[in-house]
């Protein structure tokens, strides 16, 4: 562990919440849970060759953690990118248990990757790398095996190479990935879930804080990121009448005081395919010619958006230091839900977590969101596809929206509930944690399954 810090810190995450509580006194058979948990039931490594556009061979590390079935198949992204490594797979794949339970849906935590960097590859490239991929995996997954899906640089062009390469090695057409494009199985609303998902909870959130008098309209929302997550959580936020004053990616960020705009967030979106920068973007489409923005080289929007009431952090791991969640909540944030996995340092979430334990009142607190609940849409509509998938049947926009709110809703409940419930004595009196809810719930809810099938005895 020593030598994975992003998995330490994920686990470190659960351990203090249940520590912080009273589940273990309540109920001491759950302390057997977590030494067995912790560790994934499979780790894959594997090799990946091909050939690249200039006729050269390449090699790169692919991996698939499976990490924990009790709750149904292994579930959880595949990330194609230079970063991707054992510790950053395994805590993903760590969060993507509990992520998955809080859904309420069958499905079990995995995750996996490759070692490579897309930028400046060929559609055809791309193409070979994902199937030499798949031919390893294939070996391992199936719709009630393991069913991966996308993550950073594992887009909708990503996901239908890999499915084309499964069916091709299998001779099986099955739902074995999520977010498939609309014509070969995929879910409507798939695409926009994990960002639309993040703004549901996160007005949940204000719901309840508010007693119902507020949401989004009117509300300054800082976002991180500018890939699928914050695009279409920008969208919804503008949709439901907030005001966009950031996105960001890993050069810079934008900064607009009047709000982006839903034509700019369109005009990112079909660059960022091509793999463009935000600078070479806002220099680059006339969507940004009328409506001008700030661009910050080098930046992350948070001490330079300005007033702030929500934000939303889309982008990667560990984005939010304790130092910007100060200057969050000096700029008045009232709400901060994850739309990435461990968006927020433990600094970060300390600063945000003393600002909601001792406040006064439920309108002056930081009401923080952390990623196993917020951006667990994702995932859920994931399963939603593979529902649909199983009954051959494709539903409406209407009923895939329906139930992905549902789902938030009720996740944001469950996590209210499992804090009310197991809150320390010394912690009674303050309100609800979230993030200490969230890994309870979650918790509970795969030690059960893991009681009962035998993983634990």
């Amino acid at each position: 562990m020593a030598t994975e810090p992003e998995f330490q810190q994920a686990y470190q995450e659960i351990v203090t919440a249940l520590q912080d509580s009273t589940l273990f006194e309540k109920h001491p058979k759950y302390q057997k849970v977590l030494p067995v948990v912790s560790i994934p039931e499979r780790i894959i490594q594997f090799r990946v060759t091909w050939e690249n556009d200039k006729g050269e061979q390449e090699v790169a590390s692919g991996y698939r953690v499976q990490y924990n079935s009790a709750k149904g198949p292994y579930k959880g992204g595949l990330r194609f990118h230079p970063s991707v490594n054992l510790s950053i797979l395994k805590f993903l794949g760590f969060e993507q248990i509990f992520k998955n339970a809080l859904t309420g849906l069958d499905m079990g935590g995995a995750k996996g990757g490759l070692c490579v960097d897309l930028k400046g590859r060929s559609d055809n490239e791309i193409r070979r790398i994902c199937y030499a991929f798949m031919k390893e995996l294939s070996r391992h997954i199936g719709q009630d095996t393991d069913v991966p899906a996308g993550d950073i640089g594992v887009g909708g062009r990503e996901v239908g190479f890999l499915f084309g390469a499964f069916k091709s090695y299998r001779n099986s057409w099955e739902g074995v990935l999520t977010g498939k494009g609309l014509n070969w199985g995929g879910s409507l609303i798939r695409p926009e879930a994990t960002g639309y998902g993040c703004v549901y909870f996160t007005q949940a959130m204000i719901d309840y804080a508010t007693k119902g008098k507020e949401s989004f309209a009117g509300k300054r929302v800082a976002i991180s990121g500018s890939g699928n997550v914050a695009q279409f959580a920008a969208l919804k936020v503008i949709e439901l009448g907030g005001v966009v004053v950031s996105l960001s990616d890993s050069q810079g960020c934008i900064i607009s005081e009047n709000g982006i705009t839903a034509e700019q967030v369109a005009a990112i979106a079909e660059a960022k395919i091509k793999f463009q920068s935000l600078e070479q973007i806002v220099g680059d489409y006339s969507a940004f010619a009328e409506n001008k923005v700030k661009y910050l080289a080098g930046a992350r929007p948070w001490v330079n958006a300005g007033p702030v009431d929500i934000a939303l952090p889309c982008a990667t791991q560990n984005e939010v230091s304790g130092d910007e969640a100060k200057g969050l909540v000096a700029a008045g944030v009232k709400f901060v839900a994850e739309g990435s996995n461990m968006g927020c340092t433990p600094d970060a979430i300390h600063v945000f977590e003393t600002a909601r334990s001792t406040a006064k009142s439920s309108s002056e607190a930081v009401w923080y969101a952390v990623g196993k609940a917020s951006n667990c849409g994702g995932v859920a509509c994931s399963g939603l596809e593979m529902a649909q998938n199983s009954q051959r049947v494709r539903w409406t926009r209407e009923t895939v929206d329906k139930e992905l709110k549902k789902i938030m809703i009720n996740c944001f409940n469950e996590c209210v509930g499992a804090a009310q419930e197991y809150s320390s004595e010394e912690n009674k009196n303050a309100l609800p944690s979230i993030v200490k809810g969230a890994n309870i719930a979650g918790f509970v809810k795969v030690a059960d399954a893991m009681f009962d099938q035998g993983d634990v005895f």
